[in-house]
């Protein structure tokens, strides 16, 4: 008797449980912009079920939150965690500043791939065996390895570029361009969030606004949306926006400008220009909108400050011409002078803005920092 007392009594108790787990007395940044207030947040499942500034019931759990800050997960939106995930899920360095979810995708995606860029990026790495091909294979693989954060990704433009038509200066044939259709469909079947270019970059540079509005398309049917790193964040700005706008609006497509920035000096007027194209854009029914890192710096490849045509063909190819002392004469004249049909970000930097932060080369990581 006394043991069926005690069973009831203990099913009463968790019965009347209504939330998980009830954070208290934190301080609340909601994420919609308004000032921080003191209150409660109580959690059911992996759910927010109330936030106010009592809650009366008690949660399984209670958590004291007294002079802390309590704020929904932030968002890595332009995440290159894709293969540090693999080696450890765990993510330390995001979760531990509050990073829940992690976007990738801007440009080149993990997937899909074809026997040869399964081939080639897994010979260029022992730590992991690459086991998918298809972008949803590829964050499927991820869930089993474990990671603690939650991950998504764009289908990069780049990718699908070089699926077909590898690292060629040439726009696709129209069996190529099909397979590019094709690939989107599978890849926003499988839960991706729409196309992601980065057109300052070879191959994506060689890609048309035509080619990527009909990606577009297939993404648009889907709900999807699309990300640029647009062709020009300096010189010609106005015109990237354009091309971005373009695409927009052929394609039925909300778009959003990665990292919105006038690069140079000289280009920092455009700023107001660019905002009032924005808004133009959206007063006129089309869904544009932009981000951007909060501080004066950018960070990117050695590549970013070679012209595109040196790098046509892939790395062999580039290393081939840098090889030729002509060929390496005419790179070292475009990279210090003021380009104008292609993104030079080294030289609006000047050599004294710029800064070396990692090499593959171990016997290069001396000039680090410098």
């Amino acid at each position: 008797m006394n043991r069926i007392h005690i069973i009831s009594t203990f099913l009463l108790i968790v019965g009347c449980s209504k939330y998980d787990v009830v954070i208290r007395n934190g301080t609340i940044y909601d994420g919609y912009g308004f000032e921080p207030y003191v209150g409660d947040v109580a959690l059911k499942g992996d759910k927010v079920a109330l936030v106010k500034e009592n809650i009366s019931e008690k949660g399984r759990k209670e958590i004291d939150a007294k002079g802390l800050a309590v704020a929904p997960g932030f968002i890595n939106m332009l995440s290159w965690a894709t293969t540090s995930l693999i080696k450890d899920g765990r993510s330390l360095s995001d979760i531990k500043q509050g990073v829940t979810l992690e976007v990738f995708g801007e440009g080149a995606s993990m997937g899909p791939l074809n026997d040869s860029m399964k081939e080639q990026q897994q010979n260029n790495t022992t730590d992991y065996k690459i086991d998918w091909t298809t972008l949803g294979e590829y964050l499927e693989s991820l869930e089993r390895r474990g990671v603690s954060t939650n991950v998504a990704s764009f289908i990069g433009a780049t990718t699908l570029r070089i699926h077909e038509i590898g690292f060629e200066d040439r726009p696709p044939s129209d069996d190529e361009l099909d397979n590019m259709r094709s690939l989107v469909r599978q890849g926003m079947e499988e839960g991706a969030l729409g196309i992601g270019s980065s057109l300052i970059y070879a191959p994506a540079f060689y890609s048309s606004t035509e080619e990527l509005i009909e990606l577009c398309k297939v993404a648009s049917e889907y709900g999807g949306m699309y990300i640029s790193h647009m062709r020009s964040e300096s010189n010609k700005l106005l015109e990237a926006l354009d091309e971005l706008i373009t695409i927009a609006g052929e394609a039925n497509i909300p778009a959003e400008i990665y990292h919105l920035k006038a690069g140079g000096v000289k280009n920092h007027y455009k700023m107001d220009l660019v905002i009032n194209k924005v808004n133009e854009a959206r007063a006129s029914g089309l869904d544009i909108s932009a981000d951007m890192y909060t501080y004066v710096a950018g960070a990117t490849g050695l590549d970013a400050h070679m012209p595109p045509w040196v790098q046509e063909g892939g790395y062999d190819k580039w290393v081939e011409r840098l090889n030729d002392s002509k060929k390496r004469a005419r790179v070292k004249k475009e990279m210090t002078s003021d380009a104008k049909n292609w993104e030079n970000l080294g030289y609006h930097a000047g050599p004294e803005g710029v800064l070396f932060a990692g090499f593959r080369n171990p016997d290069l990581r001396k000039y680090i920092g410098m």
